[in-house]
């Protein structure tokens, strides 16, 4: 199996340096760039699987080009900024980051983070290469390219954690999952006290087909529980 590579997104020398010596020293291959123009120069001569990113860049910052990136490349992505700030958290979130991390933190839990990320984009890629339909509600779920299609024939490619959460509720209809069971589905972590990553990509996966995500339809949350799926599989 092939190395995987990373690419560090840091206008800052030396933490720059410092998470490339720390990944380095865990066995992959890393490049690094210290702003938009260069990393999306990286992504174009290199086959990048995960990509961990400064949200504070010169030119576009990190949640400009995480939007960019979402749009046209299908890697994993983690946030780092110096601002232990919850809008840009959920920002982060709702443009589709994998994961997030304030500065200062311990590299030994970006290293287990990234690992956990990776082991579901690389290790275990035959995972989401099959190639199967689910129907629902007049909505279809293509595992292999992961696009959501409206009734209308609108499609949407959607991001892996939005992909894997609404798959695992797809699969038992009516079964209620926590939010840690769906937290470790979705990125192999565990659920950390006051995370809102569950929540947050269940509202993004609402918008798609939700008339209104107030009163959803077709995923319902079951307070102090979780959430479950309750519309209508078609054959």
């Amino acid at each position: 199996m092939q190395t995987p590579v990373i690419l560090i997104v840091e206008d800052e020398e030396v933490t720059r340096l410092n998470l490339v010596s720390l990944f380095q020293g865990e066995g992959y291959d890393v490049i690094e760039a210290i702003n938009g123009e260069e990393m999306n120069q990286k992504l174009t001569d290199n086959k990048v699987n995960l990509v961990v990113m400064d949200i504070n860049l010169p030119g576009k910052n990190g949640l400009i080009l995480a939007r960019e990136l979402r749009q046209k490349e299908n890697i994993g992505l983690i946030f780092l900024t110096g601002r232990d700030s919850e809008v840009d958290r959920i920002l982060g979130l709702e443009i589709g980051a994998d994961d997030y991390l304030t500065k200062p933190f311990n590299p030994r839990e970006l290293t287990i983070r990234a690992r956990n990320l990776l082991s579901r984009t690389v290790a275990q890629p035959v995972v989401e290469e099959h190639k199967s339909i689910v129907k629902f509600n007049g909505w279809t779920l293509d595992e292999n390219s992961r696009n959501l299609t409206s009734p209308k024939g609108v499609a949407r490619r959607l991001p892996k954690g939005e992909y894997r959460a609404l798959r695992l509720m797809l699969d038992t209809p009516g079964k209620i999952f926590t939010r840690e069971q769906l937290i470790r589905h979705m990125t192999g972590r565990d659920l950390r006290p006051n995370d809102r990553t569950v929540d947050v990509t269940i509202r993004r996966i609402r918008k798609h087909f939700e008339s209104d995500i107030d009163s959803p339809e077709l995923i319902s949350t079951i307070h102090g529980e979780g959430y479950r799926f309750v519309g209508k599989l078609e054959k």
